[in-house]
């Protein structure tokens, strides 16, 4: 089966790139980079994101958006990936995408649109610190707020308590989704209808207002200066619960995560290779290019192979989500597990490959490697995706029937 993007997607790709070369090249990265102190969120990029119909990409035609869906995402994802471009456009992306998976009518509409022309920036906090990605990690508890019942506009008004870290560019998100864990007081009164547990409690997305009382903010620092990182800690802080919300929407919003990551480890991983080939077919040594020795060469080759492979898992898993194919677990796993690895030995490459240039300050090898290395684990680490690979697979196997084995 031949499988490509299509004329439209490859399309969307060169828009992006061709728009980034043109008004936010590595130079507008660098000044992002350096300014620690800064939110690490350029305004006129943000509002030429909105413009562009960036963010519109998995939003709803009723809701102002294109319809697309995560394929379409994924190439956009790409192109960011290989600008190494800071904002908080997955972070948007994924909370619109929970909106869009479990919210109410009233939630949608009020929300949707405004993440489509980038009004609203949003971010997910999704798991304690060094915990997994999944109900088993969720740091936060939820409890009914009592004699509050469901608004017009959303679901229950809950009580959140406990921490999620890190958490993209919460300093400038007006939004937060936040997971938490429900009691079966909790999950009752949700309603089972909605999609929650019952009996021992379930998990819930909730709607929180970073500005609301109980809500507070601490900036954490990082290696990658292409984002910015925060610890969420809530003291019954009141939020609304995402109506449709489950176990079940949450692993399939950190599957999303996971595709999106991959497709933006990829363009880190294909744009630092190409750099660094064509640096080394620039750089004498020896009176020769240095992309001309055969261990370079044959190394080279190797990623080459690595990419791509990590391009392909990325577009067939985005493919998998939005057609609900049977092996989309399977597929998400190998793309993350194989971008991870791919973007994190192109870029050890770049610099290596830099030479001395390359291990300084002032070369851009280091926004493509600090920033591979911090997705690295973003929605689960390789270790944890090829556990996940060979449950699907190898632990599936059936043992063979007893009267065939002993022929």
């Amino acid at each position: 089966m031949f499988f490509a993007l299509t004329d439209e997607q490859r399309a969307l790709g060169d828009t992006v790139r061709d728009f980034l070369a043109d008004r936010f090249d590595l130079t507008a990265v660098r000044a992002v980079f350096e300014d620690a102190a800064g939110d690490g969120h350029p305004t006129e990029l943000w509002k030429a994101v909105g413009e562009q119909g960036w963010l519109a990409v998995c939003v709803p035609e009723e809701y102002d958006g294109l319809g697309l869906g995560i394929l379409d995402a994924h190439v956009v994802a790409r192109a960011l990936g290989a600008g190494v471009v800071p904002g908080p456009w997955l972070s948007t992306v994924l909370a619109g995408e929970a909106v869009r998976l479990a919210g109410s009518e009233a939630q949608r509409a009020d929300l949707l649109p405004r993440i489509a022309d980038g009004d609203l920036a949003a971010t997910v906090a999704l798991r304690g610190a060094g915990r997994g990605w999944g109900a088993d990690g969720v740091t936060v508890s939820a409890v009914p707020v009592a004699g509050e019942p469901a608004a017009e506009a959303g679901g229950e008004l809950g009580a959140l308590t406990g921490a999620a870290s890190p958490v993209e560019y919460l300093a400038v998100a007006g939004l937060v989704v936040v997971a938490a864990t429900e009691s079966s007081t909790a999950a009752g009164a949700a309603g089972a209808g909605a999609g929650s547990a019952t009996g021992s409690g379930g998990v819930g997305l909730y709607l929180v207002d970073p500005q609301a009382a109980g809500v507070t903010v601490e900036p954490l620092t990082s290696y990658d200066g292409t984002t910015r990182l925060a610890a969420l800690k809530l003291e019954g802080a009141h939020a609304r619960r995402l109506p449709g919300s489950s176990a079940a929407v949450l692993e399939d919003l950190v599957r999303r995560g996971a595709v999106l990551t991959a497709a933006d480890l990829a363009g880190i991983a294909r744009e630092a290779l190409t750099r660094t080939v064509r640096y080394d077919q620039e750089r004498i040594q020896f009176g020769r290019p240095v992309g001309s020795f055969q261990a370079l060469k044959h190394h080279l080759a190797d990623l080459h192979v690595a990419v791509t492979m990590a391009e392909h898992a990325a577009m067939y898993a985005a493919y998998a989500i939005d057609a609900e194919l049977d092996d989309l677990l399977l597929a998400v796993a190998v793309a993350k597990a194989k971008a991870s690895q791919a973007a994190r030995d192109a870029t050890a490459a770049m610099i290596q490959y830099h030479g001395g240039i390359g291990y300084t300050w002032e070369h851009e090898t280091h926004f493509f490697y600090k920033r591979a290395r911090r997705l690295y684990g973003a929605f689960g680490d390789p270790p944890s995706h090829l556990e996940r690979v060979a449950a699907l697979t190898i632990d599936t196997v059936a043992a063979p029937d007893s009267e065939a084995a002993a022929v």
